[in-house]
């Protein structure tokens, strides 16, 4: 019996809508890399991009645990010397909820190509609404 490989061109994928009100941050990014790279399929290929399209509403009623809020701080390098910004979490989703969740998303990514095409399939609104209704997701409860 040999190894199942799966080829780009085989790949189904679906769509998925996931409600954040009161979730996790992390917990939820955890869960949204695994299903982007398609980690809950029988199918899974790790060279492969196999996983499936993501749309999460509901970003700014994230929830973070413990004295994250305060004490968490989110750091970017502008490139030029003396550039370093840092932000604290509570302003960043306070103004910013959509990217934190989408940065956290991304991070824990494989870096490259393949991570790149794979965060490409993650959709993040702030509110209930998504523009997606076209492509028919399924609602997928975490």
């Amino acid at each position: 019996m040999s190894t199942y490989i799966a080829k780009p061109q085989e790949v189904e994928r679906q769509w998925y809508v996931i409600d954040a009100e009161g979730q996790v941050l992390g917990r939820l990014a955890s869960q949204v890399a695994s299903m982007l790279r398609g980690k809950h399929k029988p199918t899974f290929t790790p060279n492969c991009d196999c996983g499936d399209y993501i749309i999460v509403v509901n970003a700014d009623k994230l929830v973070l645990t413990g004295k994250k809020l305060d004490k968490k701080i989110y750091r970017y390098h502008t490139g030029y010397p003396g550039g370093l910004k840092e932000i604290p979490y509570r302003k960043l989703m306070a103004t910013k909820s959509e990217f934190a969740f989408r940065e956290a998303v991304r991070r824990m990514l494989p870096k490259g190509p393949l991570g790149y095409r794979m965060a490409k399939k993650l959709f993040v609104y702030a509110g209930p609404e998504h523009k997606q209704q076209a492509q028919k997701p399924v609602e997928y409860k975490l």
